[in-house]
């Protein structure tokens, strides 16, 4: 006699499962999960011409892939397009900055973004707990309620 043991079931979120929130000028975040003890946070945005993300540095590696649309990092001569998939590794400093209408990344993070002013001091830190706690926020207050984002 022959025992199959499934383990834990795997975990399935449609594509509109989670929602989009704005956060600001036609910008939008969607966070799909976030574990905090290994660091991890997975999120896709949706970005419009001329939105930047301030110069960081990150703690941990990154990975991302543009869906559509087009984007760049003001360091670095390549432009991400659709199909492109970027590996960032853990230190890189960059800025994040949009140049077509309605681009879509999918960004799986470790660690954090120390963002950092022009003199490269840090100014401030985003990680997985924070932009959870922001996208929480931002869903019940355009009337979404609390997503079921993948935790643990």
């Amino acid at each position: 006699m022959t025992t199959t043991e499934t383990g834990r079931p795997a975990v399935h979120i449609g594509a509109e499962d989670l929602p989009f929130v704005e956060i600001g000028g036609g910008n939008k975040l969607k966070v799909l999960c976030v574990k905090e003890e290994e660091g991890l946070w997975i999120v896709e945005n949706i970005f419009q011409p001329g939105f930047a993300v301030e110069t960081h540095r990150h703690t941990g590696p990154v990975y991302g892939y543009t869906v559509s649309g087009a984007w760049k990092y003001t360091e670095y001569d390549y432009v991400n397009r659709a199909g492109s998939f970027l590996y960032e590794p853990a230190g890189s400093v960059h800025t994040l900055t949009c140049v077509e209408p309605d681009t879509r990344v999918w960004f799986q993070m470790y660690g954090a973004n120390l963002n950092l002013d022009a003199d490269g001091n840090i100014t401030s830190v985003t990680d997985g707990a924070g932009t959870l706690r922001a996208y929480y926020a931002l869903c019940e207050a355009q009337g979404f309620g609390r997503p079921n984002v993948v935790v643990g």
